[in-house]
Formats: C-alpha cells, sequence, structure tokens
C-alpha cells in the first residue's frame, strides 16, 4: 500500500503500538509486586492503548479490522505479562523470604542500634539462611525473576555486610576526650553514624517509613564536611581516628546507592559473569568426559586419567571467584556436586570391576551389599544422563528404583558383622546422594 494513500486507521493503529512497544522492556523486565506504583503506572498506560485501539472505527472494512485486533492482542499479551511477573509464584516466595528477613531485622536488629547489648549468633545464622534460600529460587531464565532475586539478594547482602563490618571492628574507638579538642566533635560524629547505620539498615529492609535515602545521604554527606573542618593540629593518632570514621560513613554512602545501581546495570543477568564462564566452561568439560565414559565400549580404560582430570576440573572450581554474589556460590556448588558425582559413580565403577576380578568369598549380607551396589551404579548411570523434569515419568522410574535399593538395604541383616555394617551405611549413604543428584538435575534452577 502506498503510505502516503495509507488509510488514517492503520496510521493511528500503527502509532498505538509504537507507542506500546515503546514501554515492551518495561514489562518484560517488571519484577515488583501489583502495589508498587510502577506495575499501576505500566497498567495504566497499556490499559488506555486498549481503549485508544477499541476507539478506533473500522469502518466495515476487514484489513483495518484484523490491524485493530492484532494491536488489541500485542496490548493484552503485554497486560497479561505484567500480571504474571507481578504474581509468578515465585516471584510471591521471593517477597516471602523477604518479609521473614524483615521480621528479623525488626527483632534482632533495630533493637541493637537503639541500645541493645548484641548482635546475636541468631541472627547472623538466621541471615544466611535467608540469603542461601534466595539463591535456590528458580528463575526458569526469565528477566522479571532474575531482577526480583537479585535486588532482594543485594539488600540483604548488604544488610549482612553492614553488620559484618560493626561486629568486626576493634574496640579501640573512641579516643579519650582529654587527647584534644577534636576528639570530642569525632566522637560525637561517630555516635551519628551508629545512628546512621541502623537508619540505613531499616531503609534497604523497607522497615522505616519516616525516613528517606536521599535525606540520610545527605545527613551522612554533613558529617564528613564536619569532620573536614576539624583542626587537627597534625596529630597523627587522631587524624587517623577521624579517617576511620570518614571510611565509615563513605562505605554506608555506597550502600544508598544499591538500589539505584542495581536497576541501572545488569549484574543481574550473570550469563556474561566471568566467574560463571568459569563454571560453564569446567561443566561442559565434564560432561564430555561424562559422555566419554557412559558411551565407551571398555570404560575401564578410561578411569584413571578421567577421575584425575575431574579432580583438576574441582581444583578450577575451587578457584572461582565468588565476588561477594550467593547465585555464583550456588552455581559453584552445584557444579562441584556435578562434578564430585562423576567422580563417585567412578569409584563405584572401578571398585565392581577389581571385585569382577579379583572374587573372593563373601558372607550372604556381605554380597547382598554388594548386589545393590551393583544395582546403584546402574542407575547411576542413567540419572548421569537424566536431563527432564520432576514430572516426567523417566525421573519417577528412576526415583523408584533408588527408593527399592533402599528397602533392600534395610532387609539387609550384617548378623553382627562391623564390616558389612559399614558397607551397608555407605551404600544407604550413596544411594541417598544418587536421590539428591537427581532432585538437583531436575528442579530447574537458573543463576
Amino acid at each position: 500500500m502506498d503510505m502516503g494513500n495509507q488509510h488514517p486507521s492503520i496510521s493511528r493503529l500503527q502509532e498505538i503500538q509504537r507507542e506500546v512497544k515503546n514501554i515492551e522492556q518495561q514489562v518484560v523486565g517488571f519484577s515488583g509486586l501489583s502495589d508498587d506504583k510502577n506495575y499501576k503506572k505500566l497498567e495504566r498506560i497499556l490499559t488506555k492503548q486498549l481503549f485508544e485501539i477499541d476507539s478506533v472505527d473500522t469502518e466495515g472494512k476487514g484489513d483495518i479490522q484484523q490491524a485493530r485486533k492484532r494491536a488489541a492482542q500485542e496490548t493484552e499479551r503485554l497486560l497479561k505479562e505484567l500480571e504474571q511477573n507481578a504474581n509468578h509464584p515465585h516471584r510471591i516466595e521471593i517477597q516471602n523470604i523477604f518479609k521473614e528477613a524483615q521480621a528479623l531485622v525488626k527483632e534482632k536488629i533495630v533493637p541493637f542500634y537503639s541500645g541493645g547489648n548484641c548482635v546475636t549468633d541468631e541472627f547472623e545464622e538466621g541471615i544466611q539462611d535467608i540469603i542461601l534460600r534466595l539463591t535456590r529460587v528458580k528463575t526458569g531464565g526469565k528477566i522479571s525473576l532474575r531482577k526480583a532475586r537479585y535486588h532482594t539478594l543485594t539488600k540483604i547482602c548488604a544488610v549482612q555486610e553492614i553488620i559484618e563490618d560493626c561486629v568486626k571492628k576493634q574496640p579501640s574507638l573512641p579516643l579519650s576526650e582529654d587527647a584534644h579538642p577534636s576528639v570530642a566533635k569525632i566522637n560525637s560524629v561517630m555516635c551519628e553514624v551508629n545512628k546512621a547505620r541502623g537508619t540505613l539498615i531499616a531503609l534497604l529492609m523497607g522497615v522505616d517509613s519516616t525516613e528517606t535515602c536521599r535525606h540520610l545521604s545527605c545527613v551522612l554527606s554533613g558529617l564528613i564536611a564536619d569532620l573536614d573542618a576539624l583542626d587537627v593540629c597534625g596529630r597523627t593518632e587522631i587524624r587517623n581516628y577521624r579517617r576511620e570514621v570518614v571510611e565509615d560513613i563513605n562505605k554506608l554512602l555506597k550502600y544508598l546507592d544499591l538500589e539505584e545501581e542495581a536497576d541501572s546495570t545488569h549484574a543481574f543477568d550473570l550469563g556474561q559473569n566471568h566467574s560463571i564462564l568459569k563454571i560453564e566452561k569446567v561443566l561442559k568439560r565434564m560432561r564430555e568426559i561424562k559422555n566419554e565414559l557412559l558411551q565407551a565400549q571398555t570404560p575401564p580404560e578410561l578411569y584413571l586419567s578421567s577421575k584425575t582430570e575431574l579432580q583438576g576440573l574441582i581444583g578450577q572450581l575451587d578457584e572461582v571467584s565468588l565476588e561477594k554474589n550467593p547465585c555464583i556460590r550456588e552455581a559453584r556448588r552445584r557444579a562441584v556436586i556435578e562434578v564430585q558425582t562423576l567422580i563417585t559413580y567412578l569409584d563405584l565403577k572401578e571398585a565392581l570391576e577389581k571385585r569382577r576380578l579379583f572374587p573372593c568369598e563373601e558372607t550372604p549380607p556381605n554380597k547382598a551389599v554388594w548386589g545393590v551396589l551393583g544395582n546403584l551404579s546402574e542407575i547411576q548411570g542413567e540419572v548421569l544422563s537424566f536431563g527432564g523434569k520432576r514430572t516426567d515419568k523417566n525421573y519417577i522410574r528412576l526415583e523408584e528404583l533408588l527408593t527399592k535399593q533402599l528397602l533392600a538395604l534395610d532387609a539387609v541383616d550384617p548378623q553382627g558383622e562391623e564390616k558389612c555394617k559399614a558397607s551397608r551405611k555407605q551404600a544407604v549413604k550413596l544411594a541417598q546422594n544418587i536421590l539428591s543428584y537427581l532432585d538437583l538435575k531436575s528442579d530447574e534452577w537458573e543463576y
């Protein structure tokens, strides 16, 4: 169609579609909840566009009707995606975990900065457990979920760092006010910094509605200005004291930038992160070794060289920088389990091969345990090759097979034989580890 003669209704629909396209990335990446201001803003824009589309006169023409239908479908798709992002079960899971962190901060940290005794081990263990659970929330590669998990982790990890930094501080400060007239002012500023630390934690966790990041930033910057104005008369110990307090303030200011930084960067998307790339490289080689072993005609010939290389891969994973990122830590943990599971598989295969080549007299209970170990070896080979979901028939079959082996081990009577007791215990642990590995492979976790 000649653009100069294009029907006004088609032109209007194209204009609306461009406006909708302009906010598509905001919708796809929306990581908040349905009561957030940005959610309501995006919902309002899309709803308005739907009304605009509906008001376009088609004049009964088929091509205009089709164009209007396509424009409405695209807008409705984005509205649906916005709603799904805000109400996704894993987004709700992230929010519920964050609420637990808020409750912990209200109970343990706010009182601490209001004159309480100390930060308890219970808090430290509780916050670490919350971080661990957040890293294991599944995102399925969905941008909105990755952002939500990253933003939440960033705030909670910041609180953890602030507390750890405070607890680690040596009790050498403050100096005596008799040392110099400026010391009284530095001591006063340090008290204000401690209060600000509590305020910052409350702000990061959303448990203080009376303060704003902007105001706290102004307060902290004012404290630095007050310290800069002090005359310390060349006294080294007082200058060092002032410098330490200024460093404390600068650290707090850095945390105030977290929210803006999280929104303005793609740090939540670890696909191109250097540490993740190293982990992926290790996993790629591990899978190559695994495939060679599972497809080899005479696998015993590969056992020694494969184990040596796999141990080297474990060493490479140990050298991966975690960058204070719990998601990278979780990715590395899973990679280590992947490699170690393959090493365990090789160890069992070697032991079974050695037993076959050098048979010896065995008691019936011990023989029964070895029979189960032989079955576990075959099942583990299948588990190593498994790449499905927990709803797959093959997953259910493998789970049932492993459960049967556990029951078979439970039925073995060692008859007081210590060696058989130890073997059975190891076999039970192996079966449980294979079950755990099957769960890990099928839980659809993504960094």
